[in-house]
């Protein structure tokens, strides 16, 4: 019995890191394509600042997805008439790694 309990908060514990963010990779992907233009990490740009869009999003259990959608097909109305771009060139990996690192944005 002891052995199934560590067994299970082993794997729970490897679980969660395994959906941590790597912080230093989602920022330089922000680099690379150009998202530090319009957004940043607390104060609005062209686009709503990333603990705007965390907040915004804090109780929606599909924000990653609905994220990713926005990053790669862009959106319009969603925080005013600017429109954000499409990032077809970018792959799925790296969006969703945004868009989760964008969810982990505080105040």
């Amino acid at each position: 019995m002891r052995t199934l309990l560590l067994l299970t908060s082993g794997l729970l514990l490897a679980s969660g890191a395994a959906h941590a963010v790597d912080e230093a990779a989602a920022i330089e992907l922000a680099k690379n394509n150009g998202c530090l233009s319009c957004h940043s990490a607390k104060e609005k740009i062209v686009g709503p600042a990333y603990s705007s869009v965390a907040d915004k999003y804090r109780d929606d259990k599909d924000a990653v997805a609905n994220l990713v959608q926005s990053i790669q097909y862009g959106s319009k109305g969603k925080w005013g008439r600017i429109p954000m771009p499409p990032h077809p060139g970018m792959n799925a990996a790296d969006i969703k790694t945004l868009a989760q690192w964008v969810m982990t944005a505080k105040h």
